[in-house]
């Protein structure tokens, strides 16, 4: 750990300012429409400001680290939602500012210790914390960003405080889920969407949450936005899993078939498993080149083409298209705005792009 990795100075220009951002794929109509889409811009650049606040730390080492991530980038989805959940019936104010804010803390925290038990080398572009640092300091690094996150949260009120207390204990669910593995006679694909709804569809629904609650809407807007969240949160990953195998790579920003060479089960790897268990021989034959050692790009490029190609594949993005479907649906009794037309877009979307 070199000097220049624990004292490397932090200036507040680092972070993004209204102009600078660019809404994920799904968000164009808030762009287009003259009241909301500045209103958005205008909070999403005071959260990126807080976020600078709020994970500051006064030793250099801690807040070097906890600034790691945060400074290369992300797409800020979690907190755009928590705007948005709270347009489609009530009013963007400062307390759901903060409840966004909460919620990227709690989700930057989470990548820490993700990228510590995945023994990721890269996030965002970056070296991970655990290269630069140690597995203890990136771990530690994790839990002062959780902190930091419980006590914005501590001022927002009861129900918020329950609402992170709930997630936090479904995002840890998640994670010991997918490391204990299915239980005794579990399906495997149920015990997998398990583990999805807990480590990406809880955090999500409770932006959804926070969103909706703290901006005064009703409480039928409320459970509806939770719910959508965590339909289009289990969408997102689930199409994740099909991006590993069709995407070139080159337009996705990803490795193709990293999940497949580090033996991470995914869905099309379950459905294949499941069909090769079914007598499918041709699932079989993918199977043998999946178990093989895929150490060598031609023989994971072979096992990815393989898999690409075998039904399975298809079956598994209509699988992310039926859960993206039912969050677009959840939706379906909010009156219409371009909030809502804005998350109806993002479900969509989530499903139907290349990385």
């Amino acid at each position: 750990m070199s000097a220049s990795n624990t004292e490397q100075p932090i200036a507040a220009t680092e972070f993004m300012a209204a102009d600078d951002f660019t809404l994920p794929a799904g968000f164009e109509l808030i762009a287009a429409d003259p009241e909301l889409g500045p209103r958005i811009l205008t909070s999403l650049a005071r959260i990126e400001e807080r976020l600078g606040e709020a994970i500051t730390q006064t030793d250099k080492l801690a807040d070097v680290a906890s600034r790691h991530l945060l400074l290369a980038g992300g797409k800020r989805v979690r907190p755009l939602l928590t705007l948005l959940a709270a347009a489609v019936d009530g009013q963007i104010n400062d307390e759901v500012t903060e409840a966004a804010v909460v919620v990227e803390l709690t989700h930057l925290a989470t990548l820490y210790h993700d990228d510590v038990m995945d023994e990721a080398p890269k996030r965002r572009g970056v070296d991970t914390a655990q290269t630069i640092w140690g597995n203890s300091v990136a771990i530690l690094t994790g839990d002062l960003i959780f902190s930091r996150a419980s006590l914005l949260v501590s001022e927002l009120g009861t129900r918020p405080m329950k609402i992170q207390a709930q997630t936090f204990e479904r995002l840890v669910l998640g994670q010991l889920y997918e490391t204990t593995g299915p239980r005794e006679h579990q399906d495997i694909l149920d015990h997998y969407i398990a583990v999805i709804e807990g480590k990406t569809g809880s955090l999500i629904a409770a932006a959804g949450e926070y969103g909706s609650l703290l901006s005064g809407a009703s409480e039928e807007t409320v459970q509806i936005m939770a719910r959508y969240g965590e339909l289009v949160g289990v969408a997102f990953q689930l199409a994740d899993d099909v991006i590993d195998i069709v995407s070139d790579g080159a337009s996705s920003g990803k490795t193709q078939g990293t999940d497949l060479r580090e033996g991470v089960p995914t869905l099309p790897t379950i459905l294949l498993n499941r069909a090769a268990e079914a007598g499918d021989e041709s699932a079989r034959q993918v199977q043998t080149l999946i178990e093989a050692d895929l150490s060598s790009d031609d023989a994971l490029a072979a096992a990815v083409s393989a898999l690409a190609a075998h039904p399975v594949t298809q079956e598994a993005w209509q699988i992310a298209y039926d859960w993206a479907d039912r969050a677009i649906a959840a939706i379906a009794p909010l009156p219409d705005s371009t909030a809502k037309a804005a998350l109806e877009s993002f479900a969509h979307a989530v499903v139907h792009r290349e990385g």
